[in-house]
Formats: structure tokens, sequence, C-alpha cells
């Protein structure tokens, strides 16, 4: 260490630059603190969003002002926080750290690590709740993100910069989805955050493992509040979480993030404003729930080239309750994103997983950025498919059907069967393309609703084998899927 960095150096370069003047602060008083809120008077200089700290080591955010005192919701609390402790202004907005060091690290919503990877010393901070980019700094969604699920990325397609709602009953396979959708980024220079929002800690800690397990940890930041945390943090949570993406996507880079679930996060919200005496509305939220979560949504976009060309996918998560999706939360949430996935309870029952309703899910722009072929070939096999759980109605009245329905119908009990997939298996889209034009050239036809599984593993290899890039003329694909079906009827008389 050098003379001019020692310590003596520093603190004599303080004293030459000091200067006597008057100096004024405000001190306030704790009056009452309690569930994760405190009540501050003596400090009218305060405004929103600035971080107080008290003299105990405790901080919080100012989150309510009244005429005689604030109200602020606590970041930090330690035992010795009690009614009379002294309170100081700060100046300060929460920020949060971000950079590529946070990848394959689990942190709290104020950046402090939770694991066991060291402390943090990103070079940069970022306020965690800023505007949302204006409509001239955006550009349209054009470029496919690939979740790896053949019904997403055929029927319901994803853009990158979209908000697409992951919506569903509990236990109805939405976190599971979002996981594969994870994995599946693997290689594709997409960097991810997934935001834990109240979960317990045996779920945090799965989501965590699998993640690792399948090599999706190194390109993924986890922000988590979990169930026992404060409620300040589990409504800091996805801010932070879009804070850090948000700052890959201002260098140009390509992010997804996740939300699980955006109905914890509400819930989290409304315990804090009933705290605060805010005045409740509807299902007792406060008015402006709806703008909490539109204000968060807005920030994922797709940048323009000016800009940097980034972009921020959201994949939010709301639970509904026995499949009513016209509950507040829920009809909010569907208003502010581009489209919704419904994950089905009794399509789960019946064993079709993913447990995705197609007939109640929709993508508004990500049409716009699915591949051509893709799109041309699950046109013609979304029709068929459509018109199959209309005619299924019919059997179940026992009646007699004409020869051409039941073929329909035989086809689309097979389809239905080829649409099922296993978890954390997220299959790449030149499979999608091949099993499509397998489908509408008709070679599954004939296979037995018992052998449909073991023939899309035999074309899965046999794409794997041949190496096809998914810009390929459909004649290279057709020859491609007749030359699997020569292979497994070979295989089937051998």
């Amino acid at each position: 260490m050098s003379v001019a960095d020692s310590p003596l150096a520093a603190q004599a370069q303080w004293l030459a630059q000091y200067r006597y003047a008057l100096r004024l602060s405000e001190q306030g008083t704790v009056v009452s603190v309690g569930d994760g809120i405190a009540w501050i008077s003596g400090l009218p200089s305060a405004s929103m969003d600035e971080i107080v700290q008290l003299e105990d080591g405790s901080s919080a955010l100012v989150f309510h002002l009244a005429r005689n005192r604030i109200g602020a919701i606590l970041l930090r609390q330690t035992e010795r926080l009690t009614a009379g402790t002294p309170a100081f202004l700060t100046g300060r907005r929460l920020s949060i750290g971000v950079g590529d060091e946070l990848l394959g690290r689990v942190i709290d919503p104020l950046g402090a690590p939770l694991d066991d990877g060291g402390q943090l010393a990103p070079a940069t901070h970022r306020l965690l709740d800023v505007r949302s980019p204006p409509i001239i700094a955006r550009d349209f969604v054009t470029q496919p993100l690939y979740t790896g699920n053949k019904i997403v990325d055929t029927l319901i397609p994803i853009g990158k910069g979209q908000r697409q709602l992951l919506i569903g009953d509990n236990s109805s396979g939405k976190s599971a989805l979002a996981v594969d959708t994870v994995i599946n980024q693997r290689g594709k220079n997409v960097y991810c955050v997934y935001v834990l929002i109240g979960q317990k800690r045996s779920a945090v800690v799965n989501t965590i493992e699998t993640l690792r397990h399948s090599g999706a940890l190194a390109y993924t930041t986890i922000v988590a509040a979990e169930a026992t945390a404060m409620p300040g943090l589990k409504y800091l949570a996805p801010f932070a979480g879009c804070t850090v993406a948000e700052a890959w996507m201002s260098e140009g880079r390509d992010t997804l993030i996740i939300y699980d679930d955006l109905t914890t996060h509400a819930r989290s919200y409304r315990e804090l404003s009933l705290l605060l005496r805010r005045p409740p509305g509807r299902e007792a939220y406060p008015g402006d729930i709806f703008y909490l979560h539109a204000r968060l949504l807005e920030r994922s976009t797709r940048l323009s080239a000016k800009q940097g060309g980034g972009s921020m996918t959201a994949l939010p998560i709301i639970e509904t309750e026995q499949g009513e999706i016209a509950s507040y939360i829920p009809t909010n949430l569907i208003s502010i994103t581009d489209g919704q996935v419904y994950l089905d309870h009794d399509l789960l029952a019946r064993g079709f997983l993913p447990a995705i309703d197609v007939t109640r899910s929709v993508s508004r722009i990500g049409g716009n950025a699915q591949h051509p072929s893709i799109k041309k070939e699950a046109g013609r096999m979304k029709l068929d498919y459509l018109q199959f759980l209309e005619l299924e109605v019919f059997t179940r009245f026992g009646s007699r059907l004409e020869a051409s329905m039941e073929a329909r119908i035989r086809r689309g009990q097979m389809l239905r069967e080829m649409l099922k997939q296993d978890l954390l298996a997220p299959l790449p889209i030149e499979f999608q393309m091949a099993w499509l034009v397998a489908y509408n050239e008709g070679l599954f036809d004939n296979v037995e609703l018992g052998r449909v599984k073991s023939r899309m593993a035999l074309l899965q290899r046999q794409v794997e084998r041949a190496g096809l890039s998914i810009d390929e003329g459909r004649d290279q694909w057709k020859s491609l899927v007749h030359a699997w079906l020569s292979e497994a009827a070979a295989s089937e008389a051998a």
C-alpha cells in the first residue's frame, strides 16, 4: 500500500477540505413499530421512497406521508428497534447492484447474497423504481423466444420483449412451465432473472437446485423473498428483479424475467396499505393496485436499435381460485399483459401435461415474431385441434358418428397425445418443425395411441442426427420425416 493510499493520507485530505459552516439536519422519532411498519414523527422534509436510517441500525423506506408523521416499511429490523428510537433522513432512494457479477447468484431484494458465494461488490447500481422506457425508445416485437414447450412454441408463441401471463390454479404447473422456459435458454445468449415472492424455503431451494442441475443457474440470477420475509421485501422483490434484468437490457442484451408470483405480491401490497391505513377498495386492495403492476410490467419491452436493441421478456405468474379468471387481480393483469397461457386443473387431473387450455390461451403479438415455417404448419394443426375439441363433446352422448367424423376424432386424440410433454424436458424448435410436418403429412394417422410417445422420441433422435436448421425448406423436412417413418416401420418389424 502506497503512502498516498494510507488511512492517514485520506484523513489528512478530509481535514484539508473540511470547512466550518452551519449545518441543519432533521431528527425524527419512531412513534410505533410492528408488522413490518414503522410510524415516525419529526421528519417534515421526508419524501416518498426515501431511505430512513434508524439509530439502532434498522432502515426503512418512506411509503406514506401523513400530516404529522410518516409511514415507512422496514427493510432491515434489529431486535433493539422500539418506539422512541431516533430516525434520520438519508436523502437517498433505494438502489441495487447490477451486472454480470450477479449471474449464478441468489440475492434478496436489497442485493444482499443469500447463497454461499461470498460477498457481492458490483460496480454499478440502479434505482429500483424508475419510469418505463418511452414509446419512442421501443421497437416492434419481431424475434421469437422459445420456451421448449410444444403447445406454447407452436400455438401460443412468445416474442422477445413480450409480457405473457401464466395463469391457473394452485399446483397446475405454472412454475414448472416457467422453469422449463429458463432451462431452454441455455446456449441462446439470454440472461434470466427468476423472482420468488413469498415462497416457502423448500420451494426456493427446489427451484435453485433444479436450475443448477440443469446447468441454467450459470446464466440466471435468483431474487428471493421467502414467506418468512418482511412484507416490505416481498413488495420490493419484483422491482429488484426487474432492475437487474433492465441493466442487461440497456446494454443491448436479451433478458427473460419470471415473477413467481404476483398474487403474493399483490397481497403483500394490500397488507402494507391496510397497515398504513390507506383507503381499501375492491377486495380490500388499494385503489392503485392496477398502477402498481402496470408500472412494473411496462418496463418489459424491446428497445430500438438506437437504444441498443436489448429486450426484456416478462412471464408473470398469477394464481386463480377454482379457475375463476374474472376476479380482481387476474383481470387486471390480463388487461396489462400481451396474452396469457391458461393452465387448467381439470386437464391436469385427466393426465394432460402440461395442462394448457388452448381455447382460453392467447398471444396477441407473439405471432408477429413466430418463424414463418412454424406459423404455417401450426396454423393447420391448430384448426384440426380446435375442431376436435368441439367434436369430442358429441362422443359423450354415445351417439353413432359417421366414418369421417370418427376418423377426425381419432386424429384429434392422436394429436392430443403428441402435445403431451414431460417435465423438465424442453424441446428444440427444429423438433417442433419436424413433428408438425409429420402430423400435417398424415404420418401419425395410423399410429396406435400407445406408441405415439415412442414414435416422437424416435423422431427427435432423427432430427438430432440430421442437424437441419429451422430455415431449411419444407421439402427437406418432408424427406426427413418420411425417412423417420421408414426407420420406425423397420424397427417395429424387427
